[in-house]
């Protein structure tokens, strides 16, 4: 039936479909995943790298992208949409600093992207972007704010999510390790949240550190991209954490 009703994006199915946003969709989840985690005064992604061949420049191929001073992205989906999308977003950015003299708050800029995303799902001769994102920033108050936008339009707040491939079971995975105190001690908020994303990719992801890409965000350091080190010291304390607890059992078991 698909076929009658996908040549236009403005054509419904009968039983209620748009068929170009769920193609759209289904491009995201071939994607590669992408984490966010929220903590008390902390906020990171963390992405899959993709490989890249012997010649290229491993520079040129990111997954987090960087708003303004305080609002990143991580996306998951068509590369070349996620582009076009985020250079429009930080064009609003400028002009509402511009306009209002004012950084615009996290909720403006995914409510912008949300409606420029929805745009594109009604409009004739056009395509959904084919691209889903995890955004994260801080507002005026200090207050750190993660979101989830897709093709459709849709947006809503997490205190963790996934997308991308895999993402049902990284998102399952993230559902029973969140820690419910992440948000209240400060202390070890920046920690949990970093080893909780770096966990969550590492179920679907080859366990190496030089298939993952951290970003951190904090108020007062804004953004910062972990460095190959980091990220493999956190990986072997990880491993060896699993290895011990697999001891553990295998021991009691006996």
């Amino acid at each position: 039936m698909s076929s009658r009703y996908d040549r236009a994006i403005t054509v419904f199915s009968p039983d209620g479909h748009l068929f170009q946003v769920e193609y759209a969709l289904e491009a995201v989840r071939k994607g590669t995943t992408a984490v966010g985690v929220r903590g008390k005064d902390v906020l990171v992604l963390g992405v899959e790298k993709k490989s890249t061949t012997k010649l290229q420049e491993a520079r040129t191929v990111r997954k987090i992208c960087k708003i303004d001073a305080h609002i990143c992205l991580a996306f998951a989906g068509l590369t070349a949409d996620a582009r076009v999308l985020v250079d429009l977003t930080r064009m609003e950015s400028q002009r509402h600093r511009l306009s209002l003299e004012d950084p615009p708050t996290v909720d403006y800029i995914v409510r912008y992207m949300a409606n420029r995303l929805q745009k594109y799902t009604q409009s004739g001769g056009v395509r959904p972007f084919g691209t889903s994102t995890l955004v994260i920033g801080f507002n005026a108050d200090g207050t750190p704010r993660l979101y989830a936008t897709d093709p459709s339009g849709t947006f809503s707040e997490w205190k963790a999510n996934a997308i991308g491939r895999n993402s049902k079971l990284v998102l399952e995975f993230l559902e029973k390790r969140y820690p419910e105190d992440i948000e209240q001690s400060m202390e070890d908020s920046q920690e949990q949240a970093i080893r909780l994303t770096v966990r969550a990719l590492l179920e679907v992801v080859e366990s190496s550190h030089k298939n993952i890409e951290v970003a951190v965000m904090t108020r007062e350091k804004g953004l910062v991209m972990l460095d190959e080190n980091q990220i493999e010291a956190m990986v072997k304390s990880i491993e060896d954490e699993k290895n011990e607890s697999e001891q553990g059992q295998s021991q009691s078991a006996q």
